[in-house]
């Protein structure tokens, strides 16, 4: 394993993070493909035994069951203080005011649902899952900050919105002298490059760290196409990943891949790993090969022939966020 800082701070993060969305009660919310907290157990012991220290959940993952497997599995595979732990606050959870959204009662109700379910004190990155355009930027921040400043946060991340509302929120903590943020998760993949217009380039302005989630893009960059899976053939999300456009770009994966000898995740996470904004892409595993193909990718440099063939055929397309 590979590790780095978070962005611009001192925080240092494995350069593969395990997603855990995968995990939790099929029954409690959004997936029926989910594993269960045996089936799950296997997984966060390999990402122990590989040196997978970062790990992302979220409150509404699974009705909040995610949170509480992760929070069991620190405990029984390894120790609070080894492990980079991030959830996220935003999602409905209930239709309470203070059951979604990013006001400043959100907030507060929320991170302390989730350090319950976590079973910790303390989370290490606390990201917004989305943008709440019906809460001031003012009042969010302020509850972030206090946050941070109780201990019960200590970094802050942001996922999915666009440049504009993020530079918003950034630039509103800077005024006030309130903290910042240091991690953006968005979907970042070779066949969902849109971020690249005005995102990862505010990031790196900024020393924000890059998390993306879906570096295999749902798995699509993962196996030849027309190959599906139980998530890939029932999940509307990964659906979304049927467009006829990323056919040449699956396509020219799986010909690098074929050229180089190894599986096409390896090459896909490969080409994620080698932008200098990226600190950790966020990986979900479901097979005993996911993780271990994750952490091989890090050994794999593509050439510049390989970064041609894999980025030519792009196409922009309309961004979306899942």
């Amino acid at each position: 394993m590979e590790y780095t800082r978070l962005g611009g701070t001192g925080l240092k993060v494995s350069r593969i993070a395990l997603g855990c969305m995968s995990y939790g009660n099929a029954g409690a919310g959004m997936h029926q493909w989910t594993l269960d907290e045996d089936a799950a157990g296997p997984f966060f012991r390999q990402a122990v035994e590989l040196g997978v220290t970062f790990w992302d959940t979220a409150n509404v993952y699974q009705g909040g069951t995610s949170e509480e497997f992760v929070g069991r599995a620190i405990g029984r595979f390894s120790r609070r203080e080894d492990i980079v732990l991030a959830t996220k606050v935003s999602g409905k959870m209930h239709d309470g005011p203070g059951g979604s959204g990013l006001s400043r009662k959100a907030i507060l109700e929320q991170v302390d649902a989730s350090l319950r379910r976590l079973g910790t004190d303390y989370i290490d990155v606390y990201y917004l899952h989305r943008f709440d355009p019906e809460t001031p930027v003012e009042e969010t921040m302020a509850a972030l900050d206090d946050l941070v400043r109780a201990g019960k946060v200590r970094y802050l991340g942001a996922s999915s919105m666009w440049a504009w509302q993020f530079a918003k929120l950034q630039h509103t903590a800077v005024l006030n002298g309130w903290t910042g943020f240091a991690a953006m998760q968005d979907q970042y993949n070779v066949l969902k490059r849109e971020e690249e217009r005005d995102m990862i380039p505010l990031c790196l302005d900024q020393g924000v760290g890059l998390t993306p989630y879906s570096p295999l893009a749902k798995g699509r960059a993962a196996r030849p196409w027309g190959e599906q899976t139980a998530r890939s053939s029932s999940d509307n999300v990964a659906k979304a990943f049927d467009r006829d456009g990323d056919k040449p770009v699956v396509d020219a994966i799986h010909q690098v891949a074929e050229d180089r000898g190894v599986p096409m995740a390896q090459v896909a996470l490969a080409w994620v790993l080698s932008k200098p904004v990226v600190s950790c892409p966020i990986v979900g595993a479901t097979k005993p090969n996911h993780l271990a193909d994750a952490v091989a990718a890090l050994d794999l440099s593509l050439t510049e022939a390989d970064f041609a063939k894999l980025e030519a055929p792009y196409t922009p397309q309309d961004n979306y966020w899942w």
